[in-house]
């Protein structure tokens, strides 16, 4: 079984439509880290302090061949086409551990959606 990190940069009011969005299209579950950051579009100054808005860093481990529809949910529901929104972006996974409770729900998964 292979899998793939959908890590997704969103500004924290949308964390909870994104999160939702995902589990709609597959998604079992997210790790959400508070961040901050910068970008094109760089934080405001009001007298000389930086007004900075919060960012979460919202954590996705995804089965393979669900990554395409549960990414196209986030953009979807995060309105990525529009500037200064978020961004999301997959990386390989090579190694897991903690995952074995969880493992037969996967396969399960797995075969539903091939047969």
């Amino acid at each position: 079984m292979r899998f793939k990190l959908i890590l997704a940069s969103v500004k924290a009011d949308i964390t909870d439509r994104i999160v939702d969005a995902a589990k709609e299209a597959g998604a079992t579950g997210a790790t959400i880290i508070p961040a901050r950051g910068t970008g094109i579009h760089e934080a405001k100054t009001f007298f000389g302090l930086t007004l900075e808005a919060q960012t979460d860093i919202i954590m996705l481990l995804i089965e393979e061949h669900l990554v395409a529809k549960i990414l196209e949910s986030i953009k979807e529901a995060g309105e990525f086409h529009k500037p200064g929104t978020g961004i999301a972006f997959v990386l390989p996974v090579e190694h897991i551990v903690g995952l074995e409770s969880q493992m037969g729900k996967f396969k399960e998964d797995v075969r539903k959606s091939y047969f």
